[in-house]
């Protein structure tokens, strides 16, 4: 299984808030953000961790470049990008076979993980699993529509009737899911969710996959809800 992480994020909203350390080294149970990440990932046959990282914060380039000797299978971009899709882009010629990436801000259960993984290894009819969740704490949720065996049907800016999760920001998917990034990139688009949308268009079989609560770092308050999802309180 191959990994990607987008930590190439500016993290402004943090720092605005005092935090001062770049966001994938803000520690959550004394672990932090991108340790944890690479850990779990290891834990699930990780063949490779591709990560981006923002070139412009010199604590986490020189942090990620002593820890990229360590960690063999680590596979290492600096740079800096307008969003996170364009981060996506930049990963893209590191990732190979079925992979699974998310952003390093996204705090989840590691044993709901470890299942998610194992259901889509298991699993080769499916071309992507999105994580998604009924625990809707974000600013902008992405709404995702399913019908009665998962298949997503839709990613919405705005609740519809029905709808039951929100995106996680967790995907897995199969290499067919990087020639839509192509298709994408190339025509000028832009947003994860703009993505999203395009795997759809494509005719791509999308499932969901529920997970508890699952919480992205974006303000200060974030860290303690999110120290009570990996304490299970």
């Amino acid at each position: 299984m191959h990994y990607a992480i987008i930590a190439a994020g500016d993290g402004s909203r943090l720092t605005n808030e005092g935090i001062e350390l770049p966001k994938p080294l803000v520690k959550i149970n004394g672990e932090t953000l991108i340790d944890r990440l690479i850990r779990i990932f290891n834990e699930n046959h990780a063949e490779s961790i591709s990560i981006i990282i923002n070139s412009t914060k010199p604590q986490l380039v020189e942090y990620m470049a002593q820890l990229s000797q360590k960690e063999k299978n680590i596979k290492l971009i600096s740079a800096s990008t307008p969003s996170s899709v364009h981060s996506f882009y930049k990963l893209r010629e590191h990732i190979s076979g079925r992979f699974c990436l998310t952003t390093v801000d996204t705090v989840f259960d590691e044993k709901e993980f470890a299942e998610y993984i194992g259901t889509f290894e298991q699993n080769k009819t499916y071309d992507g699993m999105m994580g998604v969740t009924a625990y809707i704490d974000d600013e902008k949720p992405l709404y995702v529509k399913t019908v009665e065996n998962g298949k997503i049907e839709g990613f919405y800016d705005k609740y519809e009737d029905g709808i039951k999760y929100i995106s996680a920001g967790i995907y897995a998917l199969n290499p067919i899911a990087l020639e839509v990034l192509d298709h994408f990139m190339q025509s000028g688009q832009s947003r994860m969710r703009n993505y999203q949308r395009a795997l759809v268009a494509e005719g791509l079989n999308l499932y969901a996959y529920p997970f508890g609560k699952v919480i992205d770092i974006d303000h200060k308050t974030d860290i303690e809800k999110a120290e009570k999802i990996v304490r299970h309180v």
